[in-house]
């Protein structure tokens, strides 16, 4: 079981009104504190390789990468340091990280029916660790086998799907991928993994209706997820 977490195990609101802001007001201070740290400056210097700055220009840095957040950017760099920024928001009991009431039940009905599971997710690894360690429910980092995010590609780009495949060994019709957004189901179908489309019309973007025509099986729970799609 391949999951994605905004929009599909937790409510979008949460990334945009709670993670986001969180980072974009901590980024530049943080940025400038921790500039000397190794973890911190490789970050510098992978968003300054991306958008062509000067790596000690801290200020022009921090500004880009806050324009990256505002645009939703999905670059590598940036998810790093906001996982590095949101780890001190869950330390300190700043927030929780919030799922949909059949999160958990769903999660722990696969885990205890031997499937694998794994999320791949734009945020880093790390963040996506942090956000399962720190859920509403508890620390739920032992239902899952492993974390991908976009140093295996871009969640709308077949061969990111592909590496995830070869990562776990698998052939690509052993694994079943359920997302919130058609345009990643459409690039995990195309590398041959199987989908389901999780509608939460209470997020607005979608309603089941729009799911008639879709290449893809729809739910509107993951306890609705069928687990012999992997037999």
């Amino acid at each position: 079981m391949l999951v994605d977490i905004e929009g599909t195990t937790s409510s979008i609101a949460f990334v945009h009104e709670v993670l986001f802001p969180y980072a974009r007001r901590a980024l530049s201070d943080f940025v400038r504190e921790h500039a000397g740290e190794p973890a911190v400056q490789a970050e510098i210097e992978a968003a300054a390789a991306e958008a062509d700055l000067d790596a000690s220009d801290l200020n022009t840095i921090s500004t880009t990468l806050v324009a990256w957040i505002d645009a939703d950017r999905k670059a590598t760099p940036l998810k790093a340091l906001q996982g590095m920024i949101w780890e001190d928001g869950y330390r300190s009991g700043a927030f929780r990280a919030h799922l949909y009431p059949d999160t958990l039940p769903a999660l722990t009905a696969w885990h205890a029916a031997g499937l694998p599971l794994y999320i791949y997710s734009s945020g880093s690894i790390h963040a996506q660790k942090l956000f399962f360690e720190h859920s509403e429910a508890g620390d739920l980092r032992h239902l899952f086998s492993g974390y991908f995010d976009t140093t295996s590609g871009g969640k709308r780009e077949a061969r990111s799907y592909q590496n995830i495949a070869r990562a776990l060994e698998l052939p690509p019709e052993r694994i079943l991928f359920l997302s919130d957004v058609p345009e990643e189901l459409d690039a995990a179908r195309a590398a041959g993994i199987q989908t389901i489309w999780v509608i939460r019309e209470v997020e607005g973007r979608y309603r089941l209706d729009e799911g008639a025509d879709s290449p893809h099986p729809v739910v509107a729970r993951l306890t609705d997820a069928k687990l012999e799609r992997l037999a």
